[in-house]
Parts: C-alpha cells; sequence; structure tokens
C-alpha cells in the first residue's frame, strides 16, 4: 500500500479542524473522521473525536474486550481477573477512554472493577456496550443489570448486537423503543447497532434512528460483512447522515496483526471512521497498537514527526 506524507493523510482525511481540543496539542472538528496531529508525548491514540450528530466523543482507538467471545467467556476474562482488570487500567494510563464492552463478552464486571481500582473519572469514559435482547422486556432487564454489573447510573452507547437481517428492524422494533426511552430517561445517552451483513449493514446506514453504527472495516474485507469496494459506499452514507462510525476487525479478527498499521491507514483515512475498536489481550498488545497507530500517522511513538 502507499506511504502517505502527514499531510496528505491529513488533507485527504480531515479537512479544516477547529480549536476545541479535548486532550492538550489535540483539536478537532465535530463530526470530523480523524483528529490533528497530537503534539508531542501525546499519542495519537488518545485524540478525541466528537461521534456524529451524538455530541458524544471517544479516543481515536478503544479498548476492545471481545476477543473471540461466546457465552460471556472472551480471550480477555480467560487470562483471569487480575491480568483482565490491569490491562484495562493500562489501557486508560496509556490514555484510552473509548472501552468496548459488551453482554456476550462478559466483560461488564471487569469494566466496573477497573474503574474502581483504577481511579477512572466516569466523566472522560465512553462505555459502549451490547445486548443480544431480542424482545422489550428482555431489553430493559438487560439494561437495568448491565449498569448494575459496570457500576454506573448511565451507559453512553447501547447497541443491538450482531443484527444480521436484512429486515432486522420490523423484528427489533420493541427494543427500539426501549432504548429510545432509555435515552430520554437519561440511562443511555445514544444507541445504535452492530452488523455482520451487508444487508443489515445497508439498513442501518439509512435507519434515522441508528445514531452509532459499530461495522466491520479493513483493507482487505477479512471478517467484513463483504469487500471494501461495497462496505465503504456504505459507511460513506452513513456518516455523511451524521451517525458515530466506529470500526472493528481493523487486524481482521487477528490475521493482519502485522500490518494493524497498514489498516489504520486505511480505515482513518476513508474519512467516514471516527474512531477503532482493537481487543486486546496482553499489555504489550495495547501499546503495540497505541505505537501502530501513531506509525500510521507518521509520527514515531515519541511524538517526532516521521515524515515531511
Amino acid at each position: 500500500m502507499a506511504r502517505l506524507s502527514r499531510r496528505e493523510f491529513f488533507n485527504r482525511s480531515v479537512g479544516a479542524l477547529a480549536a476545541g481540543a479535548a486532550l492538550p496539542g489535540l483539536a478537532q472538528e465535530a463530526g470530523s473522521a480523524v483528529p490533528m496531529a497530537p503534539q508531542p508525548a501525546v499519542p495519537a491514540a488518545a485524540g478525541r473525536v466528537v461521534l456524529g450528530k451524538t455530541g458524544l466523543s471517544a479516543t481515536l482507538l478503544g479498548m476492545g474486550t471481545g476477543t473471540k467471545a461466546w457465552n460471556k467467556s472472551s480471550a480477555q476474562n480467560r487470562k483471569g481477573r487480575e491480568t483482565f482488570v490491569g490491562n484495562l487500567i493500562h489501557a486508560h494510563e496509556r490514555g484510552l477512554r473509548y472501552f468496548d464492552l459488551a453482554d456476550q463478552y462478559g466483560s461488564h464486571e471487569y469494566m466496573r472493577d477497573a474503574i474502581k481500582e483504577g481511579g477512572m473519572d466516569r466523566g472522560e469514559l465512553l462505555v459502549l456496550t451490547k445486548s443480544n435482547a431480542v424482545d422489550a422486556e428482555a431489553m430493559r432487564a438487560d439494561l437495568d443489570r448491565m449498569r448494575r454489573e459496570i457500576g454506573t447510573d448511565y451507559l453512553d452507547v447501547v447497541l443491538m448486537h450482531c443484527m444480521t437481517e436484512a429486515d432486522w428492524t420490523t423484528k427489533m422494533r420493541p427494543c427500539m423503543d426501549v432504548l429510545s426511552e432509555a435515552k430520554e430517561e437519561g440511562i443511555i445517552k445514544a444507541h445504535g447497532v452492530s452488523c455482520h451483513s451487508l444487508d443489515a449493514l445497508k439498513l442501518a446506514a439509512e435507519t434515522e434512528w441508528v445514531e452509532v453504527m459499530l461495522s466491520r472495516v479493513n483493507p482487505w474485507g477479512t471478517k467484513m460483512d463483504a469487500p471494501p469496494e461495497e462496505v465503504v459506499p456504505v459507511l460513506k452514507r452513513a456518516h455523511a447522515s451524521g451517525k458515530g462510525m466506529l470500526g472493528m476487525k481493523i487486524a481482521g479478527e487477528g490475521m493482519h496483526t502485522d500490518k494493524i498499521a497498514e489498516s489504520m491507514r486505511f480505515v482513518l483515512g476513508l474519512g467516514c471512521i471516527h474512531a477503532v475498536t482493537i481487543g486486546c489481550v496482553e499489555r504489550g498488545e495495547i501499546d503495540g497498537c497505541i505505537n501502530k497507530m501513531q506509525e500510521a500517522f507518521d509520527i514515531a511513538p515519541d511524538g517526532l514527526s516521521g515524515a515531511s
């Protein structure tokens, strides 16, 4: 893949930027897909971007917690409480404030412990979780239980997990109504979906109710809903409508870990993804992803420009 200079990358991805940094040395425009180049000592991964019209902000890199996850078990929590909680705290210490959770991952209690033991300021965090509920009663119960498990009065983003059907808005309407009510009551701040088929993705892009989309995207089409040439136009339409756009499967579910910087450059260079989440199991993987994002921005890990 051709290597863009930092100037070319930012011109393509950002355009004009407004002042108003969430962290020192970072400025962004509401809804822009990538923040300005950070000043020395502030990693690009810790830069905050506004998620479309939601008004919520996330760090450019999010800590994923659902690697090889099923039935409340993941590669992260199979490492044990001490390691998993320690990794969440380490991600926070490195500047990450976006945490991607899900009921299916069994990550809620670990996040609760990390917030408490790590002394995290809840107001600085973007806590996203996902529900597998398929009816109104189950969704209401999930919202109450998930907040208890995480130890928080509110959830920043709640997604309906893993939509695959071309008409999911029909089947899931009762759950959508519950989430709309929860937003009005201040229980959640934004709602949306994660999609696992192209038809479901297309419907999400054109559905006004969807405020946040978590979508599979990388340069190779690995573990995606379709090849990039089919998926990217859908993502661009969704972004243009003001949705908060989050990317996942950046490394193709671990199949391209040697090309993470290349994928980050591709995904963020599209101009339609605000932030990305990557599931890290080891502390070194967290540091590696942060460094790879620096590389994607043509900035060395110490904050020095790596390209003119």
